[in-house]
């Protein structure tokens, strides 16, 4: 991946301020994006946007194509004519600093629902027109999601492998009937979809015209309540009964003495491989679309997997299968042209997943938290960087950077003492400086480590399957100072 010397911020879509709960593709967005232009920053990184299912993860999605329904913005919704201003949810005390994502959910379906069927029944020529382009170009996956969220639902919102078994297994008689009951409420999720894109492009366009790139992220493995799942059972390791053989995780790490449990289901990689990586094909051309780079979280898992037997409780027992990732990165390529992906190479790292970045000349992660330990191999230190890496204060799997300091041991802040001097008084501003200073071709920091803000302020704990990617920016929060500031170094370090 070609880049030149830059930086950005960390701030996932949710985090934005706004009235409703959560934060959503409209006002608070474009604001966003007109804040990093004062700040002189040149990208956007953010978390995946798939429309989240099971603990409200980012990276457990209903499907590995469509967006997040709950960051659609109603007030533009108001504006094109779909949803009354009366029906906005004026008098709802929703939080400013956390999503309470039942409330959210609880008030924007309906809203949505009515937007979209306003839209099914009142849309212009010229909008239906668009919409009807829209269904065609995203065929692949939209009517398959559609379907899925539209049995699900008649079904009280069980996941899949609970549905009666004609549904479960898919009989075709089953799929005809529910296709000829359920078609209307399908068409909503599609119409909600497209309210969607249209939505993320605009915030898109618009950061592209001020020179901001956006850094997406696609999870590795999909959810197992997902039309992927349901709708693909053939490139997933299913037995007969469409139950996982084996499912994903990592081994005992930094950040859980009993690994990560995350249950997802495992690729068949022999039938994937089989078609010629043809699911893989088109779920990286539509993450290209939505982003302008695209990281994959658990890279490592292309050259190898961690599988664990189905039905374990944690991550311990395990094996390490291999995984055809350069054959899939090659074909990748060969259709789609210059792969700008980022390989997320945390955690256990051997040669041959370096080998597998390095060979298709991807950039790799270096966080300045991990830097300070008493090893003296450590690789995390900013003199052991390339300039083909993007280094980070901390990212949304770590404490804030202030959160770090606090907690660190003795042993770990005197070798920080030693390395660099920093201004402990403004640890964040220290690790933020270092960052810009290395020889990395790109620096990321949280928006939380511009703001010092502390643990409570965090994104996620590994291993935790609920509770966590709550956090939200108070509207204002980021300020005029910060940019500046943040300017200074940019233009001192020449991103």
């Amino acid at each position: 991946m070609k880049s030149e010397r830059s930086s950005g911020i960390l701030l996932h879509v949710t985090s934005l301020p706004g009235k409703y709960g959560i934060g959503a593709l409209g006002t608070e967005a474009f604001r966003f994006v007109d804040w990093l232009t004062s700040a002189r920053q040149h990208i956007w990184q953010i978390l995946p946007l798939g429309h989240t299912g099971y603990g409200d993860s980012p990276y457990q999605c209903y499907s590995a194509f469509a967006g997040n329904p709950m960051l659609i913005d109603l007030d533009t919704l108001v504006q094109q004519g779909y949803l009354p201003e009366e029906n906005l949810p004026m008098g709802i005390p929703f939080a400013s600093d956390f999503i309470d994502f039942e409330t959210v959910n609880h008030v924007k379906w309906p809203l949505l629902k009515k937007a979209a069927t306003n839209f099914l029944y009142q849309a212009s020529g010229n909008s239906r027109q668009v919409y009807n382009q829209f269904c065609d170009d995203e065929a692949h996956w939209l009517f398959d999601y559609s379907l899925f969220m539209a049995v699900k639902e008649k079904n009280e919102l069980r996941p899949w492998w609970q549905w009666p078994v004609e549904q479960k297994l898919r009989y075709q008689e089953a799929i005809d009937q529910l296709w000829n009951e359920l078609n209307v409420n399908a068409e909503l999720y599609r119409i909600i979809q497209f309210f969607f894109y249209s939505q993320w492009l605009s915030v898109k366009k618009y950061a592209n015209e001020r020179g901001i790139k956006i850094i997406g992220d696609i999870p590795l493995y999909i959810a197992h309540d997902s039309a992927d799942a349901w709708c693909n059972p053939s490139i997933f390791m299913f037995d007969g009964n469409r139950n996982p053989i084996w499912v994903a995780g990592v081994p005992p790490d930094y950040f859980s003495e009993t690994g990560q449990l995350w249950g997802n289901p495992l690729y068949n990689w022999e039938v994937l491989k089989s078609t010629g990586f043809r699911w893989w094909i088109d779920r990286v051309k539509a993450n290209l679309k939505l982003y302008d780079i695209v990281r994959i979280d658990h890279f490592r898992g292309l050259c190898a997997y961690w599988a664990v037997p189905f039905g374990e409780t944690t991550a311990i027992r395990g094996e390490w299968i291999n995984a055809p990732g350069r054959e899939m990165l090659e074909a990748i390529g060969h259709e789609l042209g210059e792969l700008n992906l980022i390989a997320e190479d945390l955690g256990v790292i051997t040669p041959d997943v370096v080998e597998l970045r390095e060979g298709n000349n991807l950039p790799g992660m270096k966080i300045l938290q991990f830097a300070f330990d008493s090893a003296d191999d450590n690789d995390f230190r900013p003199h052991t960087y390339t300039r083909n890496c993007i280094v980070y204060t901390g990212t949304h799997d770590n404490d804030t950077t202030a959160g770090w300091y606090k907690s660190a041991k003795n042993e770990d802040l005197q070798s920080m003492r030693d390395y660099f001097e920093p201004d402990e008084d403004h640890i964040h501003w220290a690790f933020i400086r270092l960052a810009w200073s290395t020889v990395a071709g790109i620096a990321i920091a949280p928006a939380q480590d511009i703001l010092g803000l502390g643990t409570e302020c965090r994104m996620n704990l590994p291993g935790k399957p609920s509770g966590y990617w709550r956090w939200r920016l108070l509207p204002g929060q980021l300020t005029e100072t910060h940019a500046n500031q943040l300017a200074r170094l940019t233009r001192i370090f020449g991103r």
